[in-house]
């Protein structure tokens, strides 16, 4: 098996550095094409992806071929490509009735709404008079930081 690890190190120091995510390749068909089931796993998702790579020539590439297909095929259900390039999120902004900006976390897709909520841990959460579910909402502002890398 190979396992390829993403890791954080914050400000290019390795103390505090942390376990994005991993990718294992594992050989499940032996000789000359062998095949390969790639699991992709993100430290707050979980798995975000799994794929057989079959028939893959052993030896004819780098290993870095093989990695790169493994992921790609991960990530586009199946085949050898990178899915279509992710585009920024264009959520709504509501307003509550005392003007105060907030999002609907049920508005927000996979894999985001679930980092985003995950960022908000420990963050003041806004209660939205009328709003069925007040859990699901969180401030505008939060979610800008959010886009743009803070905490």
């Amino acid at each position: 098996m190979l396992r390829v690890t993403v890791e954080l190190f914050p400000g290019g120091r390795e103390n505090g550095r942390s376990v994005l995510a991993t990718a294992d390749i594992t050989r499940i068909k032996s000789g000359v094409l062998a095949d390969y089931e790639v699991l992709l796993r993100d430290r707050i998702v979980g798995e975000t992806g799994l794929a057989t790579l079959r028939e893959y020539p052993r030896f004819a590439a780098s290993v870095w071929d093989l990695v790169a297909r493994g992921i790609a095929a991960a990530l586009a259900e199946g085949k050898e490509q990178l899915p279509t390039r992710p585009v920024r999120l264009e959520i709504p902004i509501h307003k509550s009735t005392d003007g105060t900006p907030y999002v609907r976390l049920r508005e927000i897709p996979e894999p985001t709404r679930t980092l985003f909520a995950h960022n908000l841990t420990g963050s003041t959460m806004t209660l939205i008079e009328g709003e069925p579910d007040p859990g699901d909402c969180a401030y505008a502002w939060d979610w800008e930081a959010f886009l743009h890398g803070g905490q």
